[in-house]
């Protein structure tokens, strides 16, 4: 008798974000054959880019990376794209009262008058205590609000973090545990320069240019990416993940299927899922998010990142990513954000775009007087239903497994990032590690057989 070579795995990935074009690499690499599905017209999910002009891309949603977020960084040196790195020190400040405080650095934080001092110290010892919490689990049934109280003071957390809270996570502020702000101390206090400054990372040509590096790795070893194609069901025979069905209608079939849209959204795909599993699930709840990016004639200010510290404004920060990868790059014009985080529910999300920004021009008036609407070169507005999950007192408890219930079916979100909060870095090491546990699973199986026992790493080879 000849060499019989077995078919490989064919997994199906719903969703071209961070994650599943990470999955996708690791998988290709083992010998899968992978098709990745994707409902918008281009991969990147939340970090997906537009053009501005021809050939001039930035991001819909704002985004850099820290310094610390060695998961993309090391992706970026193994597709060969290194010296497309940037690395900027950061220039942030604090809207508050009326005024611009500039809170780059911990002399800043020093000279920041409408705290008390001793309260300004503790507030600069801040990331310094998140780094030496050893067990994150001791914070899960602190209140965030509770929590820098106890380390930072009751002005501190009056004047700056509770405006901010509510300006980022509204009526749910009072709900958000320790856990995701003492995540978000230590990241920025892992972020720092020689001086004591921030050191962010951006990528040359916007992440457009790494999704079409990703992209190319994926496509020079054979996996199949389906712009346009979004996925309405996960098909499922006697307990078993076996394909997707389209929106279109098509019914394509897979070995295994790994999703990476949003909890809500997978949950509606793969109703067959047990019932305690899905309520469960849907006890995890998201702000959506509403991103107005301006193009102007002239800048705003110096500053980077801008915190507002004022809940009766539209949005919790202005970025002006001009200020972190240089106007050259965009053609001499000046790229900003305004970024609001809200239920999906308010009539603020569902206002079209020329009216989002009369909205917002007398806020921006207010905080930059000379502003004129003379300066709006162009404008867009970009929305996410699921930006944000709440992450609550003792989610942990709520965080769904990668692997699901239902055979081989994967499930990878942003919901599952814990204790992290989403971001790039984090889709990129979950999206590696759910490839891995697909792998590890897949490999543990009987080499022949029945169909389902000829699940294994595509390459192996069976002699009949």
């Amino acid at each position: 008798m000849g060499v019989k070579r077995m078919s490989p795995v064919r997994v199906a990935i719903v969703g071209g974000g961070f994650s599943g074009l990470s999955a996708a690499l690791d998988l290709c690499k083992a010998g899968f054959e992978v098709t990745v599905y994707e409902r918008d017209s281009d991969i990147g999910g939340l970090a997906g880019t537009f053009e501005l002009s021809p050939g001039v891309r930035v991001e819909k949603f704002y985004h850099h990376w820290f310094t610390s977020d060695v998961d993309v960084l090391n992706l970026i040196d193994e597709l060969g794209l290194g010296h497309l790195k940037r690395y900027v020190a950061s220039n942030t400040g604090l809207y508050y009262v009326n005024s611009i405080f500039r809170l780059a650095s911990p002399l800043d934080l020093l000279k920041f008058t409408p705290i008390p001092f001793l309260d300004r110290v503790r507030t600069g010892f801040m990331a310094l205590y998140a780094r030496r919490v050893s067990d994150w689990a001791t914070l899960e049934d602190i209140s965030a609000e509770d929590w820098l109280i106890k380390i930072g003071g009751r002005k501190a957390y009056d004047t700056i973090w509770k405006p901010l809270m509510a300006g980022k996570f509204g009526a749910e502020a009072p709900n958000v545990s320790a856990v995701w702000m003492w995540n978000k101390l230590k990241l920025r206090g892992s972020s720092r320069n020689n001086q004591g400054g921030e050191s962010l990372v951006y990528f040359g040509g916007s992440f457009g240019a790494l999704t079409d590096g990703i992209r190319r790795s994926l496509e020079e070893k054979g996996v199949t990416i389906k712009l346009k194609t979004g996925v309405r069901s996960i098909l499922t025979e006697n307990g078993r993940a076996v394909g997707v069905e389209t929106e279109a209608g098509a019914r394509e079939m897979a070995d295994v299927v790994l999703c990476t849209a949003a909890l809500p959204q997978f949950l509606d795909m793969a109703p067959s899922l047990p019932e305690d599993y899905q309520a469960r699930c849907r006890q995890v709840r998201f702000l959506g998010n509403s991103c107005l990016v301006l193009r102007l004639n002239r800048s705003l200010s110096s500053t980077y990142w801008l915190n507002v510290a004022d809940p009766s404004f539209p949005f919790v920060g202005i970025i002006e990513h001009t200020n972190l990868d240089p106007k050259e790059n965009y053609e001499g014009t000046h790229i900003v954000y305004l970024s609001k985080y809200l239920p999906t529910t308010e009539k603020l999300f569902s206002l079209p775009p020329d009216e989002y920004l009369e909205y917002c021009i007398p806020f921006i008036k207010k905080i930059f007087p000379e502003f004129d609407r003379s300066w709006v070169l162009s404008h867009h507005v970009w929305k996410a239903h699921y930006s944000q999950p709440v992450i609550t007192k003792r989610y942990s408890k709520l965080i769904p497994d990668l692997k699901t219930p239902i055979e081989s079916l994967w499930l990878c979100t942003m919901a599952q990032i814990y204790p992290e909060d989403r971001g790039t870095n984090y889709a990129v090491r979950y999206g590696r590690k759910v490839a891995a546990r697909i792998i590890e699973e897949l490999a543990s199986q009987p080499a022949a057989g029945s169909p389902s026992e000829q699940r294994l790493v595509g390459n192996r080879e069976n002699v009949a």
